[in-house]
């Protein structure tokens, strides 16, 4: 099928979203476990705890746990703070906190301690952008927090845009408004179906129906996509497995023993990265060993990688080559990533 499709079911019980283009799965989102922390962009009330001397932050007490907030110059024990989750936590570590607070839809961001009004690079239409600083400007009168206006407002209806605007200023400043108390959750995350609906545009088709997933094959696709090992065009292969302190990734050239088998791969690779880690929703510290290739050729590998990640959605940062030849990179944790449960539930 030619377009873009969004599929909205669950998958062993949590609700998930699935992302076709042409009839192919380039983006998948699920809740994280019910018993599990906050998804990010949840904003709490928090209560300062003393100071961690040499880790440059502090502990925040939340409602059901605690989080950890760097760059708290200023705080002091037993103080509330406004808090959102920056990021997913990794098993067994506080979760990571932020005092830049975002709150973010599909065609706004507000950021209340970023003042000023920006429109996305994105929109390039000198026009475009002007009409959208007026209507902004309007919306935002009399306040002092910022508004980012997103690449999504460029063909959308005003009256969309004007009612995202004023609903994103509202809610920020009701939640601005409850600094002061006890430890408390003031805004949840948004879940996998809320979160496609704000990040994946308007695809040509929706489906909500119950099972859809199972209907149109898409648990199939999600299987093989997010197998261990994913084969490469021009028949390599690409593994890619999480461990508690990165996530590994090895190529090899399979069954091609030609001189350029390697590089072959692992430009192959470096296009297929991207989409291998959305799907499984993996992030942090990510260590590629690529296939044998000659220094002469990792420029282009790096330049394959840069081309690759440019047009991703997650914010990722090309570390370089180690000493022994392998390439770091690093990448916001803002996806949950595939555990076990939703593993068996695709066998």
């Amino acid at each position: 099928m030619r377009g873009s499709s969004a599929f909205l079911d669950r998958i062993a019980g949590r609700r998930a979203a699935a992302l076709l283009t042409d009839g192919r799965l380039e983006d998948f989102l699920i809740d994280p476990p019910e018993d599990g922390p906050a998804v990010p962009g949840a904003i709490f009330r928090g209560l300062v705890e003393r100071p961690l001397k040499g880790m440059g932050g502090v502990f925040v007490r939340l409602p059901d746990g605690k989080g950890f907030l760097r760059h708290s110059k200023g705080l002091s024990a037993g103080q509330p703070v406004l808090v959102q989750i920056s990021s997913h936590c990794e098993p067994g570590k506080a979760v990571p906190l932020t005092q830049k607070l975002l709150f973010k839809s599909k065609y706004a961001i507000v950021t209340p301690g970023a003042p000023g009004l920006n429109v996305s690079r994105a929109i390039r239409d000198e026009e475009t952008r002007l009409q959208l600083r007026v209507l902004a400007a309007g919306i935002m009168e009399g306040s002092g927090f910022g508004l980012i206006l997103r690449s999504a407002s460029a063909n959308a209806p005003e009256d969309k845009i004007a009612e995202d605007i004023a609903e994103m200023r509202a809610q920020a400043e009701a939640v601005t408004a409850n600094a002061d108390g006890a430890a408390e959750l003031l805004l949840d995350g948004p879940d996998a179906h809320a979160l496609a609906w704000r990040e994946w545009g308007s695809p040509d088709e929706v489906m909500t129906e119950p099972g859809c997933f199972a209907a149109r094959g898409v648990l199939d696709d999600l299987a093989s996509a997010t197998a261990p090992l994913e084969d490469l065009s021009g028949g390599g292969t690409m593994a890619v497995e999480p461990t508690r302190a990165f996530v590994a990734v090895d190529v090899n050239t399979g069954a091609d023993a030609s001189p350029a088998a390697g590089l072959k791969a692992n430009l192959a690779a470096a296009r297929a990265l991207p989409r291998a880690l959305r799907l499984r929703g993996l992030g942090g510290q990510i260590a590629i060993d690529f296939a044998p290739l000659a220094k002469k050729d990792r420029r282009q590998i790096e330049q394959a990688l840069q081309a690759a990640f440019r047009s991703d959605a997650v914010e990722t940062a090309l570390a370089g080559w180690t000493p022994l030849g392998n390439f770091e990179l690093q990448r916001k944790r803002e996806r949950t990533p595939l555990d076990a449960v939703v593993r068996k539930a695709l066998r």
